[in-house]
């Protein structure tokens, strides 16, 4: 793995529910803050995309609009970084909520120039409210986030800890891959990302790396190049 300076960090929704499917788990989202708070204190500069589907997915809302849909799914995300930018606070970081939706009593446009300001200040930048527009998902928020801060990697932290060639849930055997192409993604259909997203990072040439948030120091062995998870490349 190159030298990591700026990373974005890509979060579940399922990063801050519990198992019971209550959306938050306050003692899971401290851990998860502990976690990115390491990170900062090595120097490393990181912006956060979260999901939303601990709160709402879309694409489960039956027969309602899908723009609809999508916009209380950009609106989940807000509500996920203002829990997690708290939790931050509590822990003595000093984290800013900046969106793609204009809600300017509760998080900051995103404006490239004012997060690099931010990184210079030493704070972490939570980027919500997915793009700013239905029919993307927040994979896609955190290719085209990272692209336009100029980080070196994304971090892909999911309730699984790696990419396998099937299903770990349903299949004992399912092997995990160390390593992979983002064309792998759709020759093998994989699920990873969506494809908009894949695409992205191979034209743009922007690494992933997929790692499961359950252990402890999960994001510094991601960064440090452990063998813990699945790196993706063009």
């Amino acid at each position: 793995m190159k030298e990591i300076k700026r990373a974005l960090l890509k979060l579940s929704g399922g990063a801050l529910s519990d198992k019971k499917g209550n959306a938050f788990d306050f003692d899971k989202i401290d851990a998860t803050a502990k976690q990115i708070i390491e990170v900062a204190n090595k120097g490393i500069q990181l912006a956060i995309v979260l999901g939303g589907g601990n709160i709402w997915r879309g694409r489960s809302s039956g027969d309602m609009d899908r723009t609809q849909a999508d916009n209380m799914g950009m609106l989940a995300t807000v509500i996920n970084s203002l829990a997690l930018q708290d939790s931050l606070a509590r822990q003595g970081a000093e984290a800013v909520v900046v969106g793609s939706v204009e809600m300017p009593k509760i998080a900051e446009s995103f404006n490239k120039h004012k997060v690099e300001q931010y990184f210079n200040e030493g704070k972490i930048v939570i980027c919500a409210g997915g793009t700013g527009n239905p029919f993307f998902s927040t994979d896609t928020t955190a290719v085209l986030r990272a692209l336009e801060i100029d980080a070196d990697i994304i971090l892909m932290a999911k309730d699984i800890d790696a990419v396998y060639d099937k299903d770990p849930h349903e299949y004992p055997d399912a092997v995990r891959i160390p390593s992979m192409r983002y064309k792998d993604i759709y020759e093998k259909n994989l699920r990873v990302v969506d494809l908009t997203s894949a695409t992205l990072c191979m034209e743009h040439d922007l690494d992933t790396f997929v790692f499961g948030l359950s252990s402890e120091n999960n994001m510094l062995k991601a960064l440090n190049g452990e063998d813990i998870g699945t790196y993706i490349t063009k």
